[in-house]
């Protein structure tokens, strides 16, 4: 049960568990950012027109093809 509630996935992206840990807080927290601009753009529409797409397909590119 262990393995695969810790180990299975992050070695299916040829990660380790802390290497994984480390890219997933990174990841939520460029996504929360992205929540953060678009909430801006919501009531100011000039203000961060692109950053929230920007981000996004960021993260898309760093994670389409992981673990293949």
């Amino acid at each position: 049960m262990y393995k695969k509630l810790f180990i299975n996935h992050p070695q299916s992206v040829d990660e380790t568990y802390f290497e994984h840990a480390r890219f997933a807080l990174r990841f939520s927290s460029l996504l929360f950012l992205a929540a953060f601009a678009a909430l801006i753009h919501a009531i100011i529409p000039a203000f961060f027109e692109k950053t929230a797409s920007s981000i996004i397909a960021d993260l898309f590119n760093k994670t389409h093809n992981r673990g293949q």
